[in-house]
């Protein structure tokens, strides 16, 4: 089992690799693939009342966490292909962000930057 990123990058290599998979990989392949699972996150959401959106039931719960897995996986695969390290880009923009949304502006406020 993976534990880190890279162990989860380098174990979803050998499973593409042992399945022939690589020539599907291509960049764009992967982005598509990626939306298409983010859609599917997103469908078990679609016209649920936000309350209930905090409180899924079991079975339910499980099929969001699968979608969310297939997400992470597709992302993690076209990071590969591209050479990007996620956990840099990720504190990267995190950095940018707090830049862009300061606590004294953003806080309590859903409005883009721009607007702040």
């Amino acid at each position: 089992m993976a534990n880190s990123l890279p162990e989860l990058r380098d174990a979803l290599r050998r499973f593409a690799d042992e399945r022939d998979w690589d020539q599907f990989h291509a960049p764009k392949n992967l982005a598509i693939a990626l939306s298409v699972e983010a859609s599917e996150l997103l469908e078990h959401f679609q016209w649920l009342p936000d309350e209930s959106s905090h409180a899924l039931p079991p079975e339910k719960l499980a099929e969001v966490r699968d979608e969310m897995a297939d997400v992470l996986l597709y992302l993690v695969r076209l990071a590969d292909k591209l050479d990007v390290d996620l956990f840099d880009a990720a504190q990267r923009k995190l950095r940018r962000n707090a830049e862009k949304y300061p606590v004294d502006k953003a806080r309590g406020n859903s409005r883009k930057y721009t607007r702040l």
